[in-house]
């Protein structure tokens, strides 16, 4: 029983930060936390619309290191994944983020919360697609 709250635990905390930041951003700043498009418009933003931009990605990036530095249970990497194959599947995620008009962060967190059926459908398209690649890398590729 310890074993599952303390695996749930920093779950929940995690999910209650993100929702209360998206809010947060939406309230304050009146924007959507999609992080794709955060990132890809502080290229071509306005000049008066950068920090803003800039300080929430140092809070994700910076929070995960937070969380890493106090806890050090980060992710690592399986040295054994094909390399080729993580490149590919960066640009496959770039592209289906592009032909979804939006990530999972976005649609999932934001758009769900906003009762969009747009983001409903783009949620349930980036599940059955992840679930597809998952059986393609492992029972096709022999990935594991």
């Amino acid at each position: 029983m310890a074993t599952s709250i303390a695996t749930f635990l920093p779950a929940l905390i995690g999910g209650a930060l993100i929702g209360l930041a998206a809010t947060l951003l939406l309230w304050l700043n009146g924007r959507l936390s999609g992080i794709s498009g955060i990132l890809w418009r502080l290229f071509f933003a306005n000049p008066g619309d950068i920090w803003w931009r800039i300080l929430f990605l140092a809070g994700v990036v910076g929070g995960a290191g937070l969380y890493y530095a106090f806890f050090g249970d980060a992710p690592t990497a399986r040295p054994t994944f094909p390399v080729w194959l993580l490149i590919v599947a960066g640009f496959l995620v770039g592209y289906g983020t592009s032909l979804g008009n939006g990530c999972t962060s976005g649609h999932g967190v934001c758009g769900l919360g906003r009762l969009s059926l747009r983001s409903l459908v783009a949620t349930l398209t980036f599940l059955l697609v992840a679930i597809i690649t998952t059986f393609v890398v492992r029972h096709l590729f022999g990935v594991i």
